[in-house]
């Protein structure tokens, strides 16, 4: 019995294992989702989830509103940080990616970053899968308002002139309701 034995061995070694999870953590923050197994990718949860709340601890909009002693400090403990952060991930890019903008993104969030949905058995040797994903809409927001995948902006000059375009079609149509004669049945 495993009484007491945190985590999955997955039939690896100590550093297989670790050297797996750096490379999912990675991934999954490079890319916002990974498809893995559904022990991996619970496990991976326990990887990445501690990571983000490391990157949360000071924000790049805490270092802009901090001056003097405080802003010092506050840089201090946020290359602690990310020094702490660079065991797990190891590319640059990505840990840059990590302390800016998934920082700011679940600044107000008290956890639960990832998302785990099962998506059936793989062929083969039908193990369980699942897809793990990190969490795009924010607190407040119910999930039918944010997109599964992140979307970039869109102009926002272009979102008036669909508007206006909706609406003259709209009018368009109501004129022509207007002036349609009454349909009473006969043919002509």
């Amino acid at each position: 019995m495993r009484h007491r034995k945190s985590g999955r061995k997955f039939n690896r070694n100590a550093p297989h294992r670790k050297a797996m999870f750096r490379n999912m953590a990675t991934s999954l923050l490079e890319h916002g989702r990974i498809q893995t197994t559904d022990a991996r990718a619970k496990e991976l949860r326990g990887v990445v989830e501690p990571l983000i709340t490391l990157a949360r601890r000071v924000t790049p909009a805490d270092l802009e509103k901090a001056s003097g002693a405080e802003l010092v400090a506050l840089k201090a403990k946020r290359v602690h940080a990310v020094r702490q952060a660079r065991l797990w991930v190891k590319d640059r890019v990505v840990l840059q990616t990590l302390f800016s903008e998934y920082s700011e993104r679940f600044a107000d969030r008290p956890g639960g970053y990832t998302r785990i949905t099962k998506i059936g058995r793989r062929n083969g040797d039908n193990a369980a899968m699942s897809i793990i994903e990190l969490v795009v809409e924010g607190v407040g927001e119910a999930p039918e308002q944010a997109s599964a995948a992140p979307v970039a902006d869109a102009p926002e000059a272009d979102a008036p002139e669909a508007e206006a375009e909706t609406e003259s079609a709209e009018d368009a149509a109501e004129a022509g309701d207007d002036e349609a004669p009454a349909d009473d049945g006969s043919e002509e």
